[in-house]
């Protein structure tokens, strides 16, 4: 899929996709200009503003990535997991949903992440096991990170948005 001719925006999305570094995400998501600054203000929030730890963060974002075979997701959010301390047998974990080596916290938020991502939703007891360790806050910021990714992983992939390095400018 070819990227949109940015040059045919409206100024604020232009300068949009600048202030974004310019990734191929930001841009390829120009070919729907109505949303896409609802799209950047809620992908911006969830990374800027979330109540959950980073590296728990990072780590659901991952494996949402992984389970939807999202490379472009992977590749940016494994780095950043990295930077925020997330540890290399997280990034394992979540590469193949086994909860291995991984601490209380990370491999209830691993699975919980499988489950919202395969039924949509936590029964009683997969939330009262977050609350242990989350505020309510937390858990709800958890379900809307997960929620958020995977419509960005399907937009990714339908649209085969590849890595910078890798695609053509």
């Amino acid at each position: 899929m070819e990227y949109p001719d940015l040059s045919t925006l409206p100024v604020e999305l232009q300068e949009a996709v600048t202030a974004n570094g310019s990734l191929n995400v930001f841009r390829m998501l120009m070919h729907s200009p109505a949303l896409a600054p609802g799209v950047l203000t809620l992908g911006d929030a969830i990374l800027r503003r979330n109540a959950l730890p980073d590296p728990l963060r990072e780590l659901a974002i991952v494996r949402v990535g992984r389970v939807c075979g999202a490379a472009y997701e992977v590749h940016h959010h494994e780095r950043i997991a990295l930077l925020v301390g997330l540890g290399q047998e997280a990034l394992t974990a979540a590469a193949t949903g086994s909860a291995g080596q991984l601490t209380g916290p990370e491999a209830a938020v691993l699975a919980a992440t499988d489950r919202l991502l395969a039924r949509h939703t936590l029964d009683d007891a997969e939330r009262g096991e977050l609350l242990a360790f989350l505020t309510i806050n937390q858990l709800a910021d958890l379900v809307i990170t997960v929620g958020f990714y995977q419509l960005i992983c399907g937009f990714l992939n339908t649209f085969e948005v590849a890595v910078e390095s890798q695609a053509p400018q």
